[in-house]
C-alpha cells in the first residue's frame, strides 16, 4: 500500500518518469521515508506499552545477571532473521530495544542479522544457488550476528551511546516507575505513550531524511554493473575490496540477490559476491546516518569495522567451500 501511494504521488501527481534515474530516486525516497517513519512510531508505541505492563528492565536485569552461555545472542539473531527488514528499517526496532535497556551486544546481534537474512532473500537464494549454498548463507548470517554481537558486547560500548538515547532511556524508566506507583489504567497511559513515540520520531526526523536521501541517490544513480570491474579478478584482496566498495550502496537482500546471480554468472567467485551482498544490505551510509542519533561516531566506527571484518571472513569461507 505504501509503494502504491509512492507510485501514485511521484509518477501520477508529480508527473516524474519512472524510467529515469531521478524519478526512481524520488520514488524510493518517498516510499522509504513513509515506511521507516511508520515503523519507528508503531514500534516506539509498542515498546512504550510493553514497558508499561512488563518493565523491560526486568528482562535487562535477567540477561545481565544470568549466565545464558550466548543463548541471548542466538535468540536476538534468530529474531533478526525472521524480521523482513533492510538495514535502515531495522533501526526503529533497534531504538526500541535500546530504549528498553536491552544489553547493547544483544541488540547489535539483532541489528547485524536482520538485514542479512529474511524469508524472501532465502527463497530467492535457494532458487538461484541451491540448498547447500543457501544453508551456508543462512547459518553464516546468523552466526555473524551472534559472534559480532558477543564481541561488541564484550567491548562495553554503552558509554558511547548518544546523550539523546540515554535521556530517552532515563525518561522511560522514570515513567514506568510512576505508573507502577500510581497504578494508572491503560487508557490513561496511552496518550503519554503516543506522545513519547511522536517525540522519538521528531527527534530522529532529520537523520531519517538525510539517510534515506543518500540511499535514494545510490538507488537511482549508481548503475548495477558499476562495481563489477573491481570484483572480477580472483585474487586475495577481491573480498575486502568488494566489501569496502559495497558500503556506499544501499539495497535490501531481496533486491540484491538477482545482482549477485549476475555477478556469479560472469565468473565472480560466490564468496566474493556474497561478501559484497552482505556489506550492501548489512552496512550502508544511510544506516550510519540514522544510527548517528543513537550512537556516537566512535561507536558507529567500531560497529562497522567489526561487522566488515566478519563479512570478509565469511567471504573467504564461502570461496573455500565453493
Amino acid at each position: 500500500m505504501i509503494q502504491n501511494f509512492a507510485d501514485w504521488l511521484v509518477f501520477s501527481i508529480i508527473g516524474l518518469d519512472n524510467e529515469t534515474a531521478f524519478g526512481s530516486a524520488v520514488n524510493f525516497f518517498v516510499y522509504d521515508s513513509i515506511k521507516i517513519l511508520l515503523l519507528l512510531f508503531l514500534i516506539s508505541a509498542l515498546m512504550g506499552i510493553v514497558n508499561a505492563y512488563f518493565p523491560v528492565e526486568r528482562l535487562r536485569n535477567y540477561l545481565s545477571s544470568h549466565r545464558l552461555y550466548g543463548l541471548q545472542y542466538l535468540l536476538a539473531s534468530l529474531f533478526g532473521a525472521i524480521t523482513p527488514f533492510c538495514s535502515c528499517s531495522s533501526i526503529p526496532l533497534f531504538i526500541g530495544f535500546v530504549k528498553g535497556g536491552i544489553p547493547l551486544g544483544v541488540t547489535l546481534s539483532f541489528l547485524i542479522t536482520s538485514p542479512l537474512v529474511n524469508e524472501v532473500a532465502v527463497a530467492m537464494f535457494l532458487g538461484s544457488f541451491g540448498i547447500k549454498a543457501t544453508l551456508v548463507y543462512v547459518i553464516s548470517g546468523i552466526l555473524l550476528g551472534c559472534v559480532g554481537g558477543f564481541v561488541l558486547g564484550r567491548m562495553h560500548l554503552e558509554p558511547y551511546l548518544s546523550d539523546w538515547v540515554k535521556q530517552v532511556q532515563l525518561q522511560s524508566e522514570k515513567q514506568t516507575a510512576e505508573w507502577e506507583q500510581e497504578r494508572t489504567s491503560f487508557m490513561q497511559r496511552l496518550p503519554i505513550v503516543i506522545r513519547d513515540s511522536w517525540r522519538i520520531v521528531r527527534g530522529v526526523l532529520l537523520y531519517i531524511f538525510i539517510g534515506i536521501g543518500i540511499g535514494a541517490f545510490m538507488h537511482g544513480f549508481v548503475p548495477e554493473g558499476f562495481f563489477e570491474q573491481y570484483m572480477s579478478r580472483d585474487n586475495w584482496y577481491a573480498v575486502p575490496l568488494s566489501v569496502m566498495l559495497a558500503v556506499p550502496m544501499y539495497a535490501n537482500a531481496a533486491g540484491i540477490v538477482p545482482v549477485i546471480e549476475v555477478f556469479v554468472a560472469k565468473g565472480i567467485p560466490l564468496g566474493t559476491a556474497i561478501a559484497f551482498m552482505m556489506a550492501v544490505v548489512g552496512l550502508s551510509l544511510p544506516e550510519a546516518t540514522l544510527l548517528k542519533k543513537v550512537m556516537t561516531w566512535r561507536l558507529i566506527a567500531v560497529f562497522f569495522i567489526t561487522v566488515m571484518l566478519f563479512i570478509i571472513l565469511s567471504g573467504y569461507l564461502f570461496n573455500f567451500l565453493f
